[in-house]
């Protein structure tokens, strides 16, 4: 295990302070993982306010088995910070992705990080080589917030026009009614090409407006994601592993009375319901692949958790594993979440490579971290903007799922809805 100083200091004003944060780390790294909770009270698990990572120690390198790669990565036991497309799925099950890529990820990257900061209740603190570093967090202090650029105007366009979408919905519920799944996650994408965009001033709008429990800014060879998640995919702390998958959305209203009622709607909804407990019964299936016998449980079915824009149902399954138990075991037997992909798994994955237009890459992917102590905590990437800052292509996937109640317009409104405050955001811009 790689020996850490730790040193800590008190923040005045936390909001600003995480800005100076952003910026000292843009300015300064190439590569930086900046995960933010926003301080929020509905994620009862957090460990952290707020974590980043900057600078590199050590890499994950690009060739053709991610997943042994990774296995290796994890025996440095140190902090490690990554990104998981969905395209490793490939790695577990004899599927392909073969779709339009215009961002280019790796299927697997990480990083064993020069500085991690971790911000609680208030309090700084730097983990590093170093025996000071007094002079990181004046340098910090120092970092001014400059004025938002304004970008030029991004003529955002849709990939699947919305009569494809319709037609595909149809086709997707008589896979349904023939029996190869009980529902499917369709994904469509927005896109703009010769886009020129301050990833840092889109995040940090997007995450004010969003508030969202697992925010992310990741920079990484020249590409950003930019995410507003509300959804975490897996978390181990000690023995203890919980998944939160979420199925079921609808939008907020300005009236406390009119909101109220929605949520409520939102909670007795057949549909939405039977779609949640759907997932719900495959991470079951998946935790009791590799979780300890007897200990695999709902925590919470169907529970409305309200964010600033969104109302969400979500449910919590919990296990438990040995506390050696790494990451890439539980990828293997649980990855990619069944939130985005449908039941049976397998047949949902070989159906998304059918019917959608584009390769989802870190969209539906995730990103997280790992402890030294082997814990780990990683989001569901959806809410996301990726942007290829060299080949100015900025990307917005979106998607819903499809079962055989479903009504094929309702869905594209959906789509619509979660869409909407990525692109006002790239609008304001």
């Amino acid at each position: 295990m790689i020996k850490r100083n730790i040193q800590s200091f008190s923040i005045s004003n936390i909001e600003y302070f995480k800005k100076q944060l952003l910026f000292w780390a843009n300015n300064t790294f190439e590569d930086i993982y900046f995960l933010d909770s926003n301080n929020s009270d509905l994620d009862h698990f957090k460990r952290f306010d707020l974590i980043l990572s900057c600078g590199i120690i050590n890499k994950t390198n690009s060739n053709l088995d991610y997943f042994s790669e990774l296995k290796t990565f994890e025996k440095i036991n140190d902090w490690l910070f990554g990104i998981i497309t969905y395209d490793l799925k490939n790695e577990f099950e004899d599927l392909s992705s073969n779709n339009l890529d215009n961002i280019h990820f790796p299927v697997l990257s990480f990083i064993n990080p020069q500085y991690v900061f971790t911000i609680s209740n208030n309090l700084l603190s730097i983990h590093s080589l170093e025996n000071d570093v007094s002079s990181i967090w004046n340098k910090i202090l120092e970092q001014k917030i400059p004025l938002a650029n304004r970008a030029k105007s991004l003529d955002l366009k849709q990939r699947t026009p919305k009569e494809k979408y319709l037609e595909t919905v149809n086709k997707i519920q008589e896979e349904i009614r023939q029996g190869v799944v009980y529902e499917m996650n369709y994904c469509i994408e927005f896109y703009a090409e010769n886009a020129q965009i301050s990833p840092i001033n889109v995040f940090l709008d997007l995450n004010e407006k969003a508030n969202a429990p697992f925010s992310s800014f990741v920079k990484t060879n020249n590409t950003f994601i930019i995410s507003a998640s509300p959804e975490r995919y897996i978390q181990k702390t000690n023995e203890q592993l919980i998944s939160q998958p979420i199925k079921g959305t609808a939008k907020r209203h300005t009236l406390a009375n009119l909101d109220t009622k929605i949520a409520l709607e939102l909670e007795n909804n057949l549909k939405e319901r039977a779609e949640n407990i759907m997932i719900v019964d495959l991470v079951r299936n998946d935790f009791h692949r590799f979780c300890k016998l007897g200990t695999v449980n709902v925590d919470e079915l169907c529970k409305i958790y309200s964010f600033d824009t969104v109302h969400q149902m979500i449910s919590t399954i919990s296990g438990k594993i040995d506390k050696e138990t790494p990451l890439s075991e539980c990828l293997k037997n649980s990855f990619p979440m069944g939130s985005m992909t449908g039941a049976p798994k397998i047949s949902a994955m070989q159906l998304i490579e059918q019917f959608e237009d584009t390769k989802r890459g870190i969209y539906s992917g995730s990103i997280g971290y790992i402890t030294p102590e082997n814990d780990f905590d990683f989001n569901v990437v959806i809410r996301t903007i990726v942007y290829n800052a060299e080949k100015k292509y900025l990307s917005i996937q979106i998607g819903s799922a499809i079962t055989i109640d479903s009504l094929a317009e309702k869905e594209y409104d959906e789509c619509l809805l979660k869409a909407d405050a990525l692109v006002k955001v790239l609008s304001s811009f």
